[in-house]
């Protein structure tokens, strides 16, 4: 007599694994690159400012004034902020031979689109259908491997961030310091703002500094500190990963987007501030409420999480090599004052000195093996702790891997072009709020294919700033469009090595994630074209 299968078992039957999803579309990507037109614009390299300050040394000469220097060097930012002497002091008066620090923009290069250049281009000639369809074959199954010749350093990163994680988490000091942090809060009745306040937290730094891989490690943190707390993985995820995600969408200063993309559009730098800065408190509200419902709905009953059944297993990944308990000694605040001090140079190195994947996993590496020292991990324990937190976020850079097969396909097959000069033709004919939002869907919907905002800027912002200006949408209100478009997209499309990175270490499938996410990305769309409607009804440039 067969066993009744349960309700969270049916669930699991009716959905097909992350990785046959994510296979499924590099076969329809394969298909669409053999069936649309391809066509390819032209590229150009193009200088624009961003709102980060630099400076350049200038000789004072007679008669000459700091709006004559400001000319000089061709920056208005000259006017706007201090300028500073040799020895970092600010200049108050001008002297004659005196060497000054005159503050400009910085400039950054992209590769850009050149707006109008779209031409066909011949498709490949086969012999017969068979040859197209080897064609398309070897296209799908080349792809795995060119996916990860594309995204090799970031699949490094997540690998070797899992292990030295995996020798953090080892020693136990981190699962002790969550413990007894719990056990405070609970004592004090302050436990429901920690939701709130870490949220506020990582969303600026989304804003900010755009913070996006640089959220991974705190995953590692946020999960097993929401599950002790008696909630679940999913709201760990929120803690963190989804409010730097929120943050990256309504940011007001984002390097990665805003930046790029205003510089692009020919705005000045980190102009419509103040709009911006409302949109973020707009879209991190909404995050934080929709976490708190959640959170406070699963409390109560924990059955209803769909990782209910893993959250109990997950917890122990946290605790220590030996399985014991431990408590806050010496050794364990040794270790937390290595993990303390790495995330403090995480973030300083990529505010300050712009370091990326190779820097920061330098970081993570020296972190764990200083970690595993002062844990007194023996070699053995240390070895394995790294492979089984490798081993962990496996899963997850093979599907980071496969995803970006389906980029390749599409530039490949050149139709990404395509796609957007035909979407680009469809805007002129429609009314300014309709193009607005349809900016923002069709970017939301292009981040699946190019999941790199910085990238994204420079395929799109050349053709969608001289457009907005047809459509009568100010060219400010077109640079909102896309990064919202972009950063909504980032917290569900399964192309984010972030995305697959963190569900990776909190073990959620994407198509359980996705379902959970999706009501909250349709309320960010209401709110994104409402943002858009009013950005247009105020005048907003």
């Amino acid at each position: 007599m067969s066993q009744p299968t349960s309700p969270s078992s049916a669930v699991r039957l009716r959905m097909p694994p992350t990785l046959a999803v994510i296979g499924s579309i590099l076969i329809l990507a394969a298909l669409a690159a053999q069936v649309l037109p391809p066509g390819t614009f032209q590229r150009e390299a193009k200088t624009f400012k961003v709102g980060d300050i630099a400076s350049v040394e200038h000789v004072v000469a007679e008669g000459d004034t700091r709006e004559s220097i400001a000319a000089a060097v061709g920056d208005a930012a000259s006017l706007r902020h201090p300028w500073r002497d040799a020895s970092g002091s600010e200049v108050e008066t001008l002297r004659v031979g005196q060497t000054v620090l005159v503050p400009v923009y910085r400039t950054r290069t992209r590769t850009v689109v050149v707006p109008g250049s779209y031409a066909r281009v011949e498709r490949t000639a086969y012999d017969s259908s068979f040859a197209r369809a080897t064609d398309v074959l070897g296209q799908v199954v080349m792809a795995p491997i060119r996916g990860f010749q594309a995204k090799a350093e970031v699949i490094a990163f997540i690998l070797l961030l899992g292990g030295a994680f995996g020798m953090v988490l080892a020693t136990g000091a981190v699962d002790a310091a969550l413990r007894s942090a719990v056990a405070a809060l609970s004592r004090s009745g302050t436990e429901w703002l920690v939701i709130p306040a870490l949220m506020v937290m990582f969303s600026l730094g989304g804003a900010i500094f755009g913070m996006s891989e640089e959220v991974i490690p705190f995953v590692l943190v946020t999960i097993p500190l929401a599950i002790r707390m008696g909630y679940d993985a999913i709201t760990g995820l929120c803690m963190s990963f989804l409010a730097a995600g929120l943050g990256f969408a309504g940011a007001f200063f984002n390097p990665f987007t805003v930046q790029i993309a205003q510089g692009i559009a020919e705005l000045q730098p980190l102009s419509g501030m103040g709009f911006r800065i409302g949109l973020w408190f707009v879209v991190t509200g909404v995050g934080i409420g929709y976490t708190m419902w959640w959170a406070t709905r699963v409390k109560r009953r924990p059955e209803l999480s769909p990782t209910f059944e893993n959250d109990r297993k997950l917890i122990h990944k946290f605790e220590a090599a030996d399985g014991t308990s431990h408590e806050l000694g010496t050794r364990e605040w040794l270790v937390l004052g290595i993990f303390a001090g790495g995330m403090g140079l995480l973030v300083w190195g990529v505010t300050q000195r712009g370091w990326y994947m190779e820097e920061l996993s330098g970081v993570f590496v020296g972190m764990g093996l200083l970690a595993a020292i002062a844990g007194r991990l023996n070699m053995e324990k240390a070895a394995t702790s790294f492979v089984r937190g490798a081993s962990d976020l496996a899963g997850a850079a093979l599907i980071v891997a496969v995803s970006a097969g389906i980029v390749r396909v599409m530039e490949d097959g050149r139709v990404l072009d395509t796609i957007l000069n035909a979407v680009a033709a469809g805007l002129n004919q429609t009314h300014s709020v309709v193009a607005a939002c349809l900016m923002f869907l069709f970017q939301t919907v292009l981040n699946f294919f190019v999941p790199s905002g910085s990238g994204q800027a420079a395929m799109t912002m050349p053709i969608m700033a001289p457009l907005s200006d047809l459509v009568g949408i100010s060219r400010q209100t077109a640079v909102l469009a896309f990064q919202m478009g972009d950063g909504f997209g980032n917290m569900i499309i399964p192309t984010s090595a972030v995305t697959m990175s963190v569900l990776g270490i909190a073990e959620i499938p994407w198509e359980r994630w996705a379902k959970w996410l999706l009501p909250l990305e349709l309320l960010l769309l209401v709110v994104g074209c409402g943002a858009l409607a009013l950005a247009i009804a105020v005048g907003y440039a």
